[in-house]
């Protein structure tokens, strides 16, 4: 089975996901467009919420436990920290803004802003890292085929609400997840079952800030809290 095969299937869908959106986006009111921008959110705030909540609740008996405060704190104050130093935001928009009059969007005011938020989107979680490792340690692209029919979803609505600069979260994402993939047989030893789990939690996090600037308008610099999931990897050790 081709290695990397999982990457150019989630590419591929988003891609289409893209087209389909800004082809239907024509034909659909600023209302609607709004709307659907907002439920997208939502959505993206539902799925952030169900994931750092796995991680932070657990049954013991009959009552529901919660903790990994501290992994929370120290991941997201440190990583936000890490990433101002970085200004990971500011990377993501400059390749935005190079993007942009690269590929003839020039007038596209929405551009960057769509072009971030779908990255980070796509970008940011369990599936893309655990996918990665999957498919280039056992061929095994399942996962990432999975991520890709959500993926289509995603960008096709956002595309529709937020504008064609959504297309373009495929290439951070051919990126990330093949980069990762090439990379998975020399990580193996460290993605330990507690560092997949911190990933997890922490990504889910970082999925739901998505949803918050989605739903509320852009409230939080989410590419600066990135550094945040390779902090959660470290404390996995600790």
């Amino acid at each position: 089975m081709m290695i990397g095969l999982g990457t150019i299937i989630n590419t591929i869908a988003i891609v289409l996901g893209g087209v389909a959106g800004g082809v239907f986006g024509k034909y659909i009111s600023k209302d609607i467009q709004t709307t659907l921008g907002k439920a997208c959110g939502i959505s993206v705030l539902f799925i952030g919420t169900a994931g750092a909540m796995e991680g932070m609740l657990q049954i013991e008996g009959d009552f529901i436990t919660s903790g990994k405060s501290m992994v929370v704190v120290i991941s997201i104050v440190l990583g936000a920290f890490i990433g101002e130093l970085i200004n990971i935001e500011g990377l993501f928009e400059r390749f935005g803004e190079w993007l942009k009059f690269k590929t003839g969007n020039g007038e596209d005011s929405s551009f960057i802003e769509a072009f971030v938020t779908a990255s980070l989107t796509v970008c940011i979680g369990a599936m893309a890292i655990v996918g990665s490792i999957q498919d280039g340690i056992l061929g095994d692209y399942s996962i990432l085929a999975t991520k890709a029919v959500l993926d289509f979803i995603i960008i096709m609505v956002m595309t529709c609400s937020l504008g064609k600069g959504c297309i373009f979260s495929a290439i951070p994402v051919a990126v990330f997840e093949g980069g990762m993939t090439l990379l998975s047989r020399s990580i193996k030893p460290v993605m330990t079952e507690a560092a997949l789990f911190n990933i997890s939690f922490i990504g889910s996090i970082l999925i739901f800030c998505v949803g918050l600037n989605l739903v509320w308008g852009k409230k939080i610099r989410v590419a600066n809290f990135l550094p945040a999931i390779v902090v959660a990897v470290v404390l996995a050790f600790l």
